[in-house]
């Protein structure tokens, strides 16, 4: 990805975080996500998915993204089979973003994988990734924040937020997201 150096292109006083080239495709997705995907009916997950890999996004066939979804960019997002994105569902994936096999990311969550450099005075954008592993839920209108990996199986509830990494098979409530118990494994 081709962020820019914070100290001179001054983004807090206007300047571009990313090159012209990232920019521009950005906007070319954003147009056709808005024209031709975002709001599709919900059984063109085929429509969907082919929109998003011919914008560089690694989905299995078999991966459903639900009309009214975020991407931001979608290079850096990859889907395993059976992996679902439900509806409104914002992905700011600045830096890698997996959703592995059978987790869901229920409607109107958040899954944010960039932030900044609170120490640089220029406040330098970092991208981070995000994983979401197998089996796991991200429940409604959840965040999950930069750099953190929802283990195996783990589920964050609605409105819960992850700042640091889920234990596999765990159940998180709250903000911050406390273990509340395990999951029956399956």
């Amino acid at each position: 990805m081709s962020v820019l150096d914070a100290k001179s292109a001054n983004p807090r006083e206007g300047g571009p975080s990313f090159s012209l080239k990232h920019r521009l495709f950005r906007a070319a997705w954003n147009l056709t996500w808005a024209v031709a995907g975002s709001w599709t009916p919900v059984p063109l997950y085929g429509w969907r998915r082919f929109l998003l890999n011919a914008f560089g996004a690694k989905l299995s066939p078999k991966a459903r993204v639900y009309p009214k979804t975020t991407i931001w960019y979608p290079p850096n997002l990859t889907m395993d089979d059976h992996a679902l994105v439900g509806p409104g569902v914002i992905l700011y994936n600045m830096g890698p973003m997996r959703i592995g096999s059978y987790a869901i990311i229920s409607q109107r969550a958040h899954l944010c994988g960039g932030t900044h450099d609170p120490d640089d005075p220029h406040f330098q954008i970092q991208p981070k990734p995000v994983t979401i592993e197998p089996k796991a839920w991200v429940a409604a209108e959840a965040f999950v924040g930069p750099g953190v990996t929802v283990g195996e199986g783990a589920i964050l509830g609605a409105r819960a937020v992850a700042a640091k990494n889920l234990e596999p098979w765990g159940i998180y409530a709250g903000n911050p997201a406390k273990k509340i118990r395990e999951r029956k494994k399956f």
